[in-house]
């Protein structure tokens, strides 16, 4: 199944602190392990600037969702406004950012490669948060894999 490994949506709705969704239980959580792994690997510079964006993981993206986007499913969404539009500093909602569980866990079969797709997932959103879009995205990915350094999706 052809999934999109992101996507952007202007306008944050409801966007709540990951921690705030979580159950005490889920702190032993593999999955939420992996998110909180790939965002302490991101640069300082980058982690410092991400504000008050939250992140959030869900099992699956609303049927709803994915109709309004024309996907047929996804890994992530980042639903706000990225920094680098005018004003993004004064909106009053906070930018959310989901990782999709159940998306990854189907195409991810074992947990080095479940890894490295949920980093892939959390980079490319928070890419979105600092206004790179998709198509530049999947360029720099294009040109990653002709330098014989890219990791790229299934």
């Amino acid at each position: 199944m052809a999934m999109d490994h992101g996507s952007h949506q202007d306008g944050a709705d409801g966007a709540t602190d990951a921690a705030a969704d979580a159950d005490s239980d889920d702190a032993d959580d593999p999955f939420e392990s992996m998110v909180l792994a790939a965002l302490d690997s991101l640069p300082e510079s980058f982690r410092a600037r991400l504000g008050r964006v939250a992140i959030a993981i869900e099992d699956d993206p609303s049927p709803e969702l994915l109709a309004s986007i024309g996907a047929p499913g996804l890994f992530g969404l980042y639903q706000g406004v990225p920094m680098t539009a005018y004003g993004a500093e004064e909106v009053a909602a906070a930018s959310k950012i989901t990782i999709y569980r159940n998306s990854h866990l189907q195409i991810y079969r074992d947990p080095d490669s479940l890894a490295r797709g949920v980093a892939d997932t959390v980079r490319h959103e928070i890419a979105h948060h600092f206004g790179i879009s998709d198509a530049r995205l999947d360029e720099l990915e294009r040109e990653r894999q002709s330098q014989g350094r890219g990791h790229g999706r299934p």
